[in-house]
């Protein structure tokens, strides 16, 4: 016969069991991989212990490969025509500048018989001239404008260049009375001994800047002709 109370009791504990069972299937399943309940939520980075304070170090600019300049160190100056103290016999008072164009020398009178002796470079053929100047201004890196003169025989030149490594006066310009003519530097140093102007007298960048730094406006300044032609005038002291 059936019994009611019996079933009851029955069913609870088939109830009860299979709770049990299912509570540790969970819990070995949480163990084997958590359930994220808010995966929006990114974990924190772990705490790391601070690191010690650097010392100040000031700040440094970064420096900067210059690409070679146009410089008269490119080229080789022939001895003769390095600058250099020379034996130079004259009754010309010291500071007075004598320009030998028949052996392409610019001599700067210093007394008690010796000269600076620079190397120089003059008029060619046709455009020597010969007197006495005085110098009447000084430029540094000066602006190049053709004279009238200059652009007629050479319609190609520029009507004006700026100063510059690229301008053909150089690094300074010492301007000579009221003519056309400068004793000048130059950006082609191998002209040094050479005939090839129209009439200035031109000398490396350094040895003009050399010059420039030792003379003054009102400096006397005495040009020989080219026939005046005469054997080495100085002999070299150092």
């Amino acid at each position: 016969m059936f019994n009611l109370d019996t079933f009851k009791t029955f069913s609870r504990a088939v109830a009860f069991g299979a709770v049990a069972v299912s509570a540790i299937a969970f819990a070995g399943t949480a163990k084997a991989a958590p359930v994220q309940l808010f995966p929006f939520f990114q974990p924190l980075p772990p705490i790391t212990a601070p690191q010690p304070m650097q010392p100040y170090q000031p700040y440094q600019a970064p420096t900067y490969q210059t690409e070679p300049s146009e410089d008269q160190d490119a080229v080789e100056t022939p001895a003769r025509f390095r600058r250099q103290t020379v034996s130079y016999a004259t009754r010309e008072a010291p500071g007075t500048i004598i320009i030998d164009t028949p052996n392409t020398y610019l001599y700067l009178v210093l007394g008690n018989g010796q000269a600076m002796r620079y190397g120089i470079g003059v008029g060619r053929d046709g455009f020597t001239w010969s007197g006495t100047q005085s110098v009447t201004r000084k430029a540094e890196w000066p602006a190049w404008t053709p004279p009238p003169e200059m652009i007629a025989r050479q319609p190609y030149l520029p009507r004006h260049m700026a100063g510059g490594p690229g301008n053909p006066l150089g690094a300074r310009a010492m301007y000579l009375g009221g003519t056309i003519y400068r004793i000048h530097g130059t950006n082609a140093p191998d002209t040094i001994g050479k005939r090839v102007s129209s009439g200035c007298i031109r000398l490396t960048n350094d040895d003009v800047s050399d010059l420039y730094s030792r003379v003054n406006v009102g400096t006397k300044v005495i040009v020989l002709p080219q026939t005046e032609r005469r054997a080495d005038l100085g002999s070299a002291t150092r």
